[in-house]
């Protein structure tokens, strides 16, 4: 059971979060204006897989609906051994540790990872995310030159592209340093002792923060 880069961005907000959505995922309320906006950011991300032209998708699914990690890791495997130009959903695992890449696109000597985000501005999240890809993407043994956010622009069907490599090279370190961390967190039987606090609101409001606050459904 390990890290995922979700996982990796809400055990930095708040461990206990990351635990219950091990062992008691039930207990997760997503608000539907919240639901939304995540439909509304997955369609984001499918209409700027074409960015840079055409690419190769990785994502593949079972009979039963759900994602088909293990195929996703051979087809992104596959298309680094062909030379794919652009591989969206491109899928890395070391040591159980799990991301999907949003964008990772080709040059002479390397790639560029791009991350996308139905967002008008760079937040603190995002970057962790970043960094957390980097990471584990370098781990696999691919050479990451430069790490970027595509954000929405300001007209509609833009988009705005930010070199964040600094920053998420800083969060690489973070990774380094959290992820067995988090992987131990999940598998322990024991919920984390946290107290409520500035997390449940930051950067967003927890799923879990009815169950956390003791507010019936």
């Amino acid at each position: 059971m390990g890290v995922s880069k979700t996982d990796f961005v809400r055990g930095l907000q708040c461990p206990k979060m990351l635990w219950l959505d091990s062992h008691r995922p039930e207990e997760k309320i997503i608000p539907e204006e919240v639901q939304i906006k995540l439909d509304e950011g997955n369609a984001f991300g499918d209409r700027a897989m074409s960015i840079f032209g055409a690419y190769v998708e990785t994502t593949c699914y079972r009979a039963d609906g759900r994602l088909d990690y293990k195929r996703m890791l051979e087809k992104t495997s596959e298309c680094l051994k062909d030379g794919t130009p652009v591989i969206c959903e491109a899928a890395f695992s070391w040591y159980g540790n799990y991301c999907a890449a949003d964008i990772l696109k080709k040059t002479t000597t390397g790639y560029e990872l791009y991350e996308v985000k139905n967002a008008p501005a760079v937040r603190k999240e995002f970057l962790i995310d970043l960094g957390f890809q980097s990471f584990l993407l370098k781990k696999c043994g691919v050479a990451i030159e430069k790490c970027c956010l595509i954000l929405r622009g300001e007209q509609e069907g833009e988009y705005r592209i930010e070199d964040e490599t600094d920053a998420a090279r800083g969060f690489e370190r973070t990774a380094d340093r959290k992820i067995w961390t988090f992987s131990r967190l999940k598998k322990q039987s024991e919920e984390p002792c946290v107290s409520v606090g500035e997390q449940c609101d930051e950067p967003y409001r927890c799923w879990y923060y009815e169950y956390c606050h003791g507010e019936k459904r």
